[in-house]
């Protein structure tokens, strides 16, 4: 970006799957990058590229304890993402959410630095609005089990604003919508790496209800891009913007895709749809226009096959026996097709 002046930027969760690509980007651009992970769910494999970089440091570190740094900015992404992790301790996710940002805006506070806090599509719930603009409210269920992932990001919300108001803390709040790409885990749980992961073993997808709820899905990417313009927007720019893809798509439409992509024939399997699971998800993008200039760009077919690549890459490295992919028809036919395109590139 034009302009960009080097700072010393915190990044919590910056192993994971969105903190890792951030920071990649922030490194890149010059800044000091400190990386904050415990590794529940982000791995050293992420962010293994960077550790040889004089302006990357890594720090284990989980955010449920207090953190004295001196720092610029603040990326707040620590908390797992997936309902497959942050089912597994529904306690620690919604500590991690809670206590995390009150930890996190106490740093802000002392060391006057801007901190951003990656929220989400969950805090709106089982939409009866749609699309969903950041005036909704939502419709939650504050009980359910997935509770403690929604409700601790409303709940981290609520601190970021009540710290900017109440004590003047310059805060960012970005409401993030289904983001994919490589460095997702295969096991997640997430419906891009489930359906990738099913095709490349030749396994039939799972498909939750009749497949005609919808998502939409930015790449990731795409995803960074926006965080840092937000970051970076000028004055006083507290109220919450959500970011994401405005195509909205149905999961079947998304199996097929996928199937199309790999270049394999597979059955769809239905599965009744898991409880709290809405049926309609998609962001009114208008404030980030408006506000960031900013759009995702990057075709969904683009990114499921970078996904996919990134899928079969991993597979190698780790020495895995081939339960990822059992065909080595289908890893040459995919590898053969994304080196014919030229990789996504982020918003301008």
């Amino acid at each position: 970006m034009k302009g960009y002046d080097r700072k010393r930027v915190l990044v919590t969760g910056g192993a994971g799957f969105l903190g890792s690509h951030l920071c990649e980007r922030l490194v890149t651009a010059g800044d000091d990058v400190l990386c904050v992970d415990n590794f529940y769910t982000g791995t050293r494999d992420n962010i293994a590229h960077l550790l040889d970089a004089p302006n990357f440091e890594l720090m284990r570190h989980d955010v449920t304890f207090p953190l004295y740094v001196e720092v610029d900015e603040i990326y707040n992404l620590a908390c797992p993402a997936s309902p497959v992790h942050y089912q597994r301790d529904p306690v620690q996710t919604t500590k991690t959410s809670v206590h995390g940002a009150i930890n996190l805006l106490g740093l802000a506070k002392r060391v006057k630095a801007r901190i951003l806090q990656a929220s989400t599509s969950e805090v709106y719930g089982d939409p009866d609005v749609h699309p969903q603009d950041e005036g909704y409210c939502g419709r939650v269920n504050p009980t359910g089990v997935r509770a403690c992932y929604d409700e601790g990001k409303r709940c981290a919300e609520t601190l970021f604003m009540d710290y900017h108001r109440q004590y003047g803390v310059d805060v960012r709040i970005a409401r993030i919508f289904n983001t994919y790409g490589p460095r997702m885990h295969p096991a997640d749980g997430r419906v891009v790496s489930n359906f990738v992961t099913q095709a490349l073993a030749e396994a039939p997808l799972t498909v939750y209800g009749d497949g005609r709820q919808t998502r939409s899905f930015c790449y990731v990417d795409d995803m960074v891009d926006a965080l840092m313009r937000l970051m970076a927007e000028p004055g006083d720019a507290c109220e919450p913007v959500n970011l994401g893809s405005d195509v909205e798509i149905a999961m079947i439409d998304v199996a097929r895709e996928v199937v199309r992509i790999v270049g394999t024939t597979v059955p769809i399997e239905f599965r009744p749809l898991p409880s709290d699971d809405p049926r309609q998800r998609r962001p009114n993008l208008d404030a980030a226009h408006r506000r960031l200039g900013w759009r995702a760009t990057t075709p969904l077919a683009n990114g499921l096959a970078h996904t996919a690549r990134y899928f079969i890459q991993r597979q190698v490295t780790h020495h895995a026996p081939g339960d990822l992919v059992r065909s080595t028809r289908i890893a040459s036919h995919l590898l053969a097709q994304v080196h014919t395109q030229n990789r996504p590139a982020p918003a301008t």
